[in-house]
């Protein structure tokens, strides 16, 4: 079996797309919740047209943003993205690495600003942006320390989400057989006991019948 029929056949244990994207969307509905903030959003990077696409958006802009895609050097959140740096700014609009314009193509123009790159091992998956929180005199240790656990999870879902349209890609190109060897390592996902250890055994005969002599 392929290398990426294995990571195929993985993530369709781990679960589908449509469940990851809900954990995405709970991260920053939770995230907008607890920060006061006017709107939260989750951007994934997208190797192959290097670009950022929306994938959840709480606040202004829910409903609308999910599924626009930016050139991946775009604003604040591109900076973040290639710097690998958190950027906390209470006046946007004086920064120059601010893209006015964009802001203005997506309907709303922010003052403040917390992003935070979405790193899952040595790979920058997207970016965590919270926007125009209640102002305060300065950005507290206690709320940098939230905003990192924050970017942790959403990094996770990030990779989920990743992992699973590969294997729905993967599993489409190659044809049925994958689809059904991928939905009997579900299967065995449920077991336990004995049943389990036969259904792995099974999996691996399977494998190796494959992967041909």
């Amino acid at each position: 079996m392929s290398e990426d029929l294995r990571a195929a056949v993985g993530a369709g244990v781990l679960g589908s797309e449509e469940a990851y994207r809900d954990l995405l969307q709970s991260i920053v509905e939770v995230a907008r919740a607890i920060f006061g903030a006017k709107a939260s959003s989750i951007f994934l990077l997208d190797e192959e047209t290097d670009e950022l696409v929306f994938e959840a958006v709480a606040g202004v802009g829910a409903g609308e943003l999910v599924g626009t895609r930016l050139p991946s050097s775009t604003g604040i959140a591109g900076w973040v993205l290639v710097t690998r740096q958190p950027l906390v700014l209470d006046d946007v609009r004086s920064d120059p690495r601010f893209s006015r314009e964009t802001a203005e193509k997506l309907g709303y123009l922010p003052k403040g600003i917390m992003s935070v790159p979405l790193l899952y091992g040595e790979q920058a998956l997207g970016v965590l942006q919270v926007l125009d929180r209640p102002e305060r005199s300065r950005f507290s240790l206690r709320e940098m320390d939230l905003l990192s656990i924050f970017a942790s999870q959403a990094a996770i879902g990030l990779h989920l989400l990743r992992a699973a349209r590969l294997a729905r890609s993967v599993l489409a190109e190659a044809g049925g057989a994958a689809a059904a060897l991928a939905r009997l390592a579900a299967v065995v996902e449920t077991l336990d006991g004995e049943r389990r250890e036969i259904a792995v055994r099974l999996l691996h005969e399977v494998e190796l019948l494959l992967a041909g002599p």
